[in-house]
């Protein structure tokens, strides 16, 4: 393996770096769409996700427009592994800009790809070169100067481009699974509702069982069962690096295709997708009681969210949560004869949910095993795309 080639980050900008436009909260509403630090937190890449819109000026909106390739780094984050995060902009038709709180890179085309660029920062490797430029005061961030001088590898622009299409495969893929998952709920969402029997009124617990979770001590080097926290209900995709050895009650062990419901802080409820993990003591594991089937309960407990949320927020507490007992608030059910109508297409298109869920979960996984074995040079492209050709 050859000495890689490494220069100032700075040596490949097309244009110099550029903080975003800074609008005050009364201000903003009206205009164009502004990406900002929510949006850096909660997505990967940049399309056309919903944002606050700002009203720029005329001289603004010709200084200040995002385009594909652009890279995106949080110049400041509460968190000290928010600080430096990189995202990187995809094709849209619409018009974007960025706030002030985001450094944007502009990369000379020739010399750099910024595909192979967003996945470098998001190697290990990667982040603990900009760990080194990280400052921790009040809050942690990054300086533009100190960015701009960060070395970082220059393969053949050929070699970069082939790196970061093969990676972007993977996260092609993951993105449509995801549209899938979002598809099918949508549908399934519609079906239920136009089943269900206002006459027809069931509490939430008549309809299944709430298994609470426990705390559990953290296994030696990674051991035992993952541990589903709240974090891994945000996320999506999972991929708890907390392991538990303990010892636990079956009830406690989540399958794929069980219905978890995160009952303080976020009220997050999803389908999970992994097998022989177990849930910690701010969720509950949901299991449908005799007749009602996983799809059902499902729907019944995202009917009621905006409720539980309220209620959540009601309380004086810093972490809103609901209690077991406003599981017993009283929802429309389906007729016994409707349900059994629905139930075959319902139950194919929870299957189908699932299974996306599942794949796109190994793909993060092969991503995340590729991604800093082709950023080294210990993997070569070809024996990567062989790999990859493996699982899609």
């Amino acid at each position: 393996m050859t000495e890689q080639i490494t220069e100032q980050f700075g040596s490949l900008f097309a244009e110099a770096l550029r903080n975003g436009v800074s609008y005050p909260s009364r201000q903003r509403g009206t205009g164009v769409a502004m990406v900002n630090m929510r949006e850096i937190f909660a997505y990967d890449r940049i399309a056309d996700q919903e944002c606050e819109l700002a009203p720029l000026t005329g001289k603004e909106l010709d200084r200040y427009e995002l385009e594909a390739g652009d890279l995106l780094f949080a110049r400041q984050s509460l968190t000290y592994d928010g600080a430096g995060r990189c995202v990187m902009v995809m094709p849209s038709e619409n018009f974007r800009t960025w706030e002030s709180h985001l450094i944007r890179v502009k990369l000379d085309s020739g010399r750099a790809d910024p595909g192979f660029y967003y996945y470098y920062f998001r190697s290990n490797v990667g982040r603990r070169s900009m760990e080194s430029i990280i400052q921790q005061v009040a809050a942690a961030g990054i300086r533009g100067s100190d960015l701009s001088r960060l070395k970082v590898p220059v393969p053949p622009i050929e070699k970069q481009r082939a790196i970061a299409q093969i990676l972007g495969t993977i996260d092609d893929k993951i993105a449509a699974n995801t549209d899938l998952v979002s598809t099918v709920d949508s549908m399934a969402q519609t079906m239920f509702r136009s089943a269900l029997d206002s006459s027809l009124m069931s509490p939430l617990s008549a309809t299944a069982e709430f298994v609470n979770g426990k705390a559990f001590t953290k296994g030696a080097s990674g051991t035992g069962r993952v541990v589903v926290r709240i974090a891994e209900l945000n996320s999506g995709l999972g991929g708890s690096t907390v392991y538990s050895d303990a010892e636990v009650d079956n009830k406690h062990v989540v399958r794929a295709g069980d219905t978890l419901f995160a009952w303080s802080g976020s009220l997050t409820l999803h389908r999970w997708y992994r097998d022989d993990a177990i849930v910690n003591q701010h969720i509950f594991k949901v299991t449908p009681k005799a007749g009602n089937p996983n799809w059902l309960v499902f729907q019944l407990i995202s009917a009621k969210l905006a409720d539980f949320k309220s209620i959540a927020a009601d309380k004086a507490t810093t972490m809103g949560h609901i209690q077991r007992h406003h599981l017993d608030e009283v929802v429309a059910v389906p007729a016994p004869d409707a349900m059994a109508r629905i139930d075959a297409a319902m139950s194919a298109l929870w299957q189908r949910g699932l299974a996306a869920e599942q794949e796109s979960s190994t793909l993060v996984k092969l991503r995340d095993t590729l991604l800093p074995e082709l950023m080294s040079g210990r993997l070569r492209v070809k024996d990567a795309e062989k790999k990859i050709e493996e699982v899609v």
